[in-house]
């Protein structure tokens, strides 16, 4: 009786260390996702104009835009159905301008934020035989779809205008950040920094 209580008791307390050392094992498991969040974001864009003047023809016309929020930074996108093969490409010019000024009109597009990115791309809104749009923004209203609120860098982001095969937009940013310009598959992509220092 004596031997079967004494086994008893010793599995119990071998058990018991067990059950101890599982934390212990089991903590280092978070390390790895506590590291992957401190990964520092690229900063190397800089924030100087950045422009394709492809002079291929194309029959090209912006279906939508829609805005997108990253680890590291907040993304707009330009849907161009057919572009960005070897033979379509699109050209375009995305930089910081101090106020937006309509195409054609010259009219002024406030903008709300600290800086003011212009997005222009070599494609019409509007079908080019009939006029009719293809893509339902209004000159200096807000675009359609796209709410900036609750980003880390976009604050605004407003329709210039289409004029003569171009597409005019205006994106209001915190401040005067780091961006990249992507073409795409049927698409045309402005990626803006949430910081110039790379910490997320």
């Amino acid at each position: 009786m004596q031997t079967r209580t004494t086994c008893v008791t010793l599995a119990l307390v071998g058990a018991a260390l067990s059950a101890a050392v599982v934390p212990a094992v089991a903590a280092p498991a978070v390390a790895p996702a506590a590291t992957a969040s401190s990964a520092v974001c690229p900063t190397g864009w800089g924030s100087q104009a950045k422009s394709d003047t492809a002079d291929t023809a194309t029959t090209t016309v912006v279906r939508d835009v829609r805005t997108g929020r990253h680890d590291c930074y907040d993304r707009m996108v330009v849907d161009l159905p057919g572009a960005g093969g070897s033979d379509s490409a699109v050209g375009y010019t995305v930089r910081y301008v101090g106020r937006l000024y309509q195409d054609g009109s010259g009219i002024h597009v406030p903008v709300a934020g600290g800086a003011v990115l212009e997005v222009r791309v070599a494609a019409p809104s509007y079908d080019p035989e009939t006029g009719d749009p293809t893509y339902p923004a209004r000159a200096g209203q807000p675009l359609p779809g796209v709410n900036p609120a609750g980003y880390r860098t976009f604050r605004d982001a407003r329709f210039g205008a289409s004029f003569e095969g171009d597409t005019q937009i205006g994106l209001g940013v915190r401040a005067r950040l780091p961006f990249r310009v992507l073409q795409l598959q049927d698409r045309l992509v402005i990626d803006v920094a949430h910081n110039w220092t790379g910490a997320r």
